[in-house]
């Protein structure tokens, strides 16, 4: 049996199917990891990874004040709508209020008015849903929520949020990541250019080996990073949405970039000048279990070796 903590005790059916949840992330066999957790949660039990093992908690028995989805698929697919609106920045909530708070209230306070924001939260994690639905009570037509009990990977939560999006623009953000002004109108300001795809805050250049990646921009780049990423809606869901099997983030950002710029949908770049944005401690980084974090980054890592490696028509000119 794996370890595990709870914070209070589980039956031993939802103990057997966490025990085989993990024996089939350890063999890689991550749908059925998957169905796995989706049984645990129809019983009243949340699943998460920890180090060593896994954590059970009990599904609060309180009725939340808001809808809460049993998995992603839940969310509406408004894919191949009309726009609606200029821009959405799109937010997944794992966890930690505070932090979501204080993105959510700076975007608010620096976006302009026609950029709304669109947030995924995922089992309420110490009560990171609650305050998700506080933002959205506070601010009607601004802030769009979401909350479903089984958490779903970085890959399915992107591209659910990227599918009940209708703006134009679709910008990816971290709760790490906290405007000090206005930044996403120098972002939005490069899609005036019709060969612009997508436009970030950081970007980097590939590697002559590829191997790894450099520091790149501003001006046009080989892939842009995820913690501040707009993209034209039409050409995200037009690679197919953002990589499926990424359960993490880390380098899946990358493998989009190029995606996008493998469909010859347009240039990726970095607006010229310093955007008032900075990033306060990166959760999904610094608070991940290493193990987990170095490993499922690698396995994103390899799957856009296997797919890219030696494209040199996807380089930029030195």
């Amino acid at each position: 049996m794996a370890d595990w903590a709870v914070m209070s005790d589980p039956p031993p059916e939802v103990r057997e199917l966490a025990d085989r949840r993990a024996a089939a992330r350890a063999g890689r066999d991550f749908p059925a990891a998957d169905a796995l957790r989706d049984r645990i949660a129809a019983l009243g039990w949340t699943v998460r990874d920890a180090p060593g093992g896994y954590e059970l908690a009990p599904v609060s028995t309180r009725t939340p004040p808001y809808r809460v989805h049993p998995t992603i698929g839940g969310l509406p697919d408004r894919t191949g709508e009309a726009p609606t609106r200029r821009a959405t920045v799109a937010l997944l909530v794992e966890g930690w209020p505070h932090d979501l708070r204080s993105c959510v209230r700076a975007l608010l306070a620096h976006a302009p008015g026609d950029v709304a924001v669109a947030a995924l939260d995922q089992a309420n994690v110490d009560g990171a849903g609650d305050a998700l639905h506080e933002l959205a009570t506070e601010h009607p037509g601004r802030v769009e929520e979401w909350h479903v009990a089984a958490p779903a990977g970085w890959g399915g939560a992107r591209n659910a949020l990227l599918a009940s999006d209708t703006a134009e623009i679709h910008i990816l953000a971290d709760t790490s990541t906290i405007l000090e002004g206005d930044a996403l109108t120098p972002l939005l300001r490069c899609f005036d250019d019709p060969s612009v795809v997508g436009a970030g805050w950081r970007g980097v250049a590939v590697d002559d080996d590829w191997r790894g990646f450099h520091d790149a921009g501003p001006g046009e780049v080989e892939a842009l990073l995820g913690y501040l990423f707009a993209v034209r809606r039409d050409a995200a869901t037009g690679v197919g949405g953002l990589p499926r099997k990424a359960r993490f983030y880390r380098n899946a950002d990358l493998e989009f970039s190029l995606a996008l710029r493998d469909a010859g949908l347009g240039r990726l770049v970095v607006p010229e000048g310093e955007l008032p944005v900075r990033q306060a401690r990166h959760r999904g980084y610094h608070d991940t279990d290493h193990a987990y974090r170095d490993r499922e980054s690698k396995r994103n890592y390899d799957r856009l070796l296997a797919r890219f490696r030696g494209r040199e028509d996807l380089r930029l000119p030195s």
